[in-house]
């Protein structure tokens, strides 16, 4: 890999390079790895080893769709497209088969309860660990549009015109789906009994 890659360059200036020198798709590579496995981490809630393999398809299809990226665009919602597919995919080929993350997101869990909530009452660490439970079982109860939802604008912080590109909705609807995401949160964290005051 080359070493003449300033760290400042943009996202846009290495796919430039990276059309006409392969070599220079390792370092958006290298950028998007981390975010890409976290996010799809949070989406499937697949092993490492299965997120790893999901991941380095998206890099191929990255890889071989390069010279179809609209430049207009942002690649970091490209690439978060793309990951949001093959996710989706592996979603659809196991039959939706829900699954709980096998590392411990507890600090994720919290954060978007505290988000959706507004405010969290939690009297020790013990009932903040359950908590975290209870929230991180709830989000993977919601069909997946839903999470993934939740996922992107909480815990990925990808804002209304990022999620319109990544999951291909005008930004009407995304307002509207993330509603229907937080409700359905709501009312699942009722039935079980969870303590959040959501705010309004």
């Amino acid at each position: 890999m080359s070493d003449s890659t300033p760290p400042q360059s943009t996202d846009l200036e290495l796919v430039r390079r990276a059309l006409s020198d392969q070599e220079e798709l390792l370092h958006l590579m290298e950028r998007y790895e981390s975010r890409l496995l976290r996010y799809v981490h949070r989406l499937t809630g697949l092993g490492q080893q299965c997120v790893e393999d999901v991941v380095q398809e998206v890099f191929i299809k990255i890889y071989r769709n390069l010279n179809n990226f609209d430049q207009a665009l942002a690649f970091s919602s490209w690439a978060y497209r793309i990951a949001h597919n093959e996710a989706m995919n592996y979603i659809r080929s196991n039959n939706g088969r829900k699954t709980l993350p096998i590392e411990t997101d507890d600090e994720d869990s919290l954060n978007l309860a505290d988000i959706l909530a507004g405010e969290v009452d939690l009297p020790d660490e013990a009932a903040r660990a359950e908590q975290a439970q209870l929230v991180r079982s709830i989000l993977y109860t919601l069909k997946p549009v839903y999470r993934d939802a939740l996922i992107l604008r909480y815990l990925e912080d990808q804002d209304y015109a990022a999620m319109s590109d990544i999951l291909q909705k005008p930004m009407g609807t995304i307002a509207t789906l993330l509603n229907r995401a937080k409700t359905q949160f709501k009312q699942l964290a009722q039935k079980n009994n969870l303590t959040l005051h959501f705010a309004s």
